[in-house]
């Protein structure tokens, strides 16, 4: 066991465990924060997707041990109200059905668009292509993100 000073969302948080725990893990079961998913468990669905220093990483497969000081962000500290412009679009185009996935896609998007106010298709497509969609939304996804980047 290990005591890690992590700062997510903007707030200092310590937990003591085994270094090669995966931050999803920390996030959903030592830290009560759910909104981060557990899809496949090999960072191939991009449900666990979150923010470190700005860019979309998996964190199934991040141990705590090399997070350090880095800056987490995850779905819950994305916006306060729920009104970060990606997941109004998401709203706008009714893009969730069963919804699992959507912590995901929307961390991967908010992060492309802060890198990338201005896509292309062909961007959305690159950067979205890793998320795994079992619904099959993919369409309303791309016109949202088009519609987040248009404000």
């Amino acid at each position: 066991m290990a005591k890690y000073n992590l700062n997510i969302n903007g707030v200092k948080r310590s937990v003591e465990l085994d270094p090669t725990t995966p931050i999803l893990w920390v996030l959903r079961d030592h830290l009560n924060m759910p909104g981060t998913k557990f899809g496949c468990g090999i960072a191939q669905c991009g449900a666990c997707t979150i923010h470190l220093n700005g860019m979309a990483i998996r964190s199934c497969q991040l141990p705590v041990s090399a997070v350090g000081n880095q800056e987490i962000t995850t779905i819950e500290g994305l916006s306060e109200n729920g009104d970060h412009p990606v997941q109004e679009a998401w709203i706008e185009h009714d893009v969730a059905q069963c919804g699992y996935c959507q912590t995901g896609q929307i961390m991967t998007a908010a992060a492309l668009l802060k890198n990338n106010p201005k896509p292309s298709d062909e961007d959305i497509q690159a950067t979205m292509s890793g998320n795994i969609c079992r619904c099959g939304t993919y369409l309303r996804i791309k016109e949202a993100i088009k519609t987040a980047a248009a404000k």
